[in-house]
């Protein structure tokens, strides 16, 4: 008890705030805490650092991790740095760009799109003059001049329409039988009740079948380029229309690719009947022969597909019909062709 007394005088020399309550471990420990000097450990660390290594305290605060860190001071001065290139205008060693090098010249200029075609194609060019439009006799004439490539290339048709596709009366959608053909091969199927085989060979059609075709469309065996079906067995198509809709392939009563007659359906696609339609940015595209046909039998089946597409032009449609026409065969430069529709 002596012993807590002298500690407790003590401590209120030093003025401590102790009481009887405080244990005697309690009570020396304050004592020696009051005569220790108030250094922290790092103070310590950082004034031993400072005269070995003649560093200023400032410099050797760094945290081990977050603002302070050494990477994140390298970090913001780096960043600091090139901001200040930035508004002084310099360009060099910017985005890692260690060798400092300025990139300075005129971008580059991008060819005009005749040049950037083939040889051929620019020879083929030549004979076309862009501004004019030519009638469309002298279009199919010039076509089979200016066609630069060595197989026997298609003649095609482009017209421009002012409809609206959205519009159902203005959807245009339709077939067209042409004189002398498109001078492709057409594979036909047929796929009809059995008592109609017989007449769809007879007519020439290529692939006929009932169950046995079914089989072949599970398999996804596609080798026909237009199938030809009756009312009855549409139905029995429906499973199949993601794999033949995509193609083209699906039998539409508007192509007569659904008729009673299927002999009558295989001799006209045979001869050369075809369909055609206008797409979402309102153009109708149809190949109407061969360059081998020659120019006039190419007249001919054009003007055929013209009298077709006239007789679509829509009751509500206000102004003309035909917007624009050219003419080009394949991989050949385009021809324009006067409106002489509207």
């Amino acid at each position: 008890m002596a012993k807590k007394a002298n500690l407790l005088e003590e401590a209120k020399a030093l003025g401590l705030d102790v009481s009887e309550k405080n244990t005697v471990a309690q009570i020396e420990a304050a004592i020696v805490d009051a005569q220790t000097p108030a250094v922290a450990p790092t103070e310590a660390i950082v004034s031993e650092s400072v005269e070995e290594t003649g560093e200023t305290a400032e410099e050797t605060k760094v945290a081990k991790a977050g603002k302070r860190s050494a990477k994140a001071i390298a970090e913001a001065e780096a960043k600091a740095e090139k901001e200040a290139r930035k508004q002084a205008g310099d360009t060099s060693s910017v985005d890692g760009d260690e060798e400092g090098t300025v990139k300075k010249g005129p971008k580059p200029v991008t060819r005009p799109r005749l040049e950037r075609r083939g040889k051929k194609y620019q020879e083929a060019a030549k004979h076309i003059e862009k501004d004019t439009l030519y009638s469309l006799a002298d279009a199919l004439v010039l076509a089979e001049k200016t066609s630069p490539v060595t197989f026997d290339a298609s003649v095609e048709i482009h017209v421009r329409l002012n409809v609206d596709p959205r519009q159902a009366d203005q959807n245009i959608r339709t077939t067209v039988s042409l004189p002398n053909g498109t001078g492709k091969t057409v594979r036909v199927a047929v796929f009809a009740p059995e008592s109609d085989h017989a007449a769809a060979k007879t007519a020439g059609a290529d692939i006929i079948g009932d169950e046995d075709f079914l089989a072949q469309l599970e398999k996804e065996q596609i080798n026909f380029d237009i199938l030809i079906a009756t009312p009855q067995y549409m139905p029995r198509l429906g499973k199949y229309a993601r794999l033949l809709g995509p193609r083209g392939l699906m039998p539409n009563p508007k192509s007569g690719s659904v008729a009673t007659d299927v002999a009558k359906a295989v001799t006209e696609a045979k001869a050369g009947k075809v369909e055609y339609r206008v797409d979402k940015q309102a153009i109708v595209h149809l190949s109407i022969g061969k360059v081998s046909f020659g120019a006039e039998k190419i007249a001919e089946n054009a003007k055929s597909f013209f009298d077709s597409l006239i007789s679509q032009k829509p009751n509500s449609l206000k102004g003309g019909f035909v917007k624009s026409i050219s003419i080009s065969t394949s991989q050949g430069p385009s021809i324009k062709v006067e409106n002489f529709v509207n």
